[in-house]
């Protein structure tokens, strides 16, 4: 196996095509649902697995957003990119300076051997640099995302950012203290 490159993403090494090989593949059993105030674990059980066509459409919206109002990193092997990390440049929040991580995937075969704890020190690194004081994550629900996110440190959000919450309804609002 070739040793993992991490990069800030630009013109050079991403495009619209970039995530063509990317596999977004997630067997969902549970997923954490808020219910009488208490956060427990329903059954909820799915494939979450992108398309081609939905690779083309969150890579073209990673374009469009790269070094304008998003910073971007990915992991590579070789020339294929195999997780990728972005952050907003937006700073919100009333008791904290939050932005948003946006995307933060690992493509299926490469999960579990520390590229995502990299991308998201990236992340963090970034967020640091546009004067956060949090980054702040609406993330998946499932059992499996929600148990990465609390290995990486994350817990639920102090303030909810409600335009992301409404957003993603079954999101589990988290942040991160930098």
């Amino acid at each position: 196996m070739r040793e993992i490159q991490y990069k800030r993403l630009d013109d050079n090494c991403f495009n619209a095509h970039s995530l063509d090989s990317f596999v977004r593949h997630q067997d969902v059993t549970e997923c954490w649902r808020e219910v009488d105030n208490k956060w427990v674990l329903v059954p909820n059980p799915f494939i979450e697995d992108w398309t081609i066509e939905q690779c083309r459409v969150i890579a073209e919206n990673i374009v469009q957003h790269m070094n304008q109002d998003q910073t971007g990193f990915g992991a590579f092997d070789g020339e294929r990119i195999i997780g990728f990390a972005t952050v907003s440049h937006h700073i919100f929040g009333e008791t904290a300076n939050y932005v948003e991580l946006v995307c933060f995937q690992v493509s299926e075969e490469y999960r579990h051997r520390g590229i995502g704890r990299k991308l998201f020190a990236m992340a963090c690194g970034e967020a640091l640099q546009l004067g956060a004081d949090k980054l702040y994550i609406s993330g998946h629900s499932s059992k499996e995302s929600q148990t990465a996110y609390a290995a990486l440190g994350c817990k639920h959000a102090e303030e909810i950012n409600e335009i992301l919450a409404e957003a993603e309804p079954f999101d589990v609002q988290l942040e991160y203290i930098l």
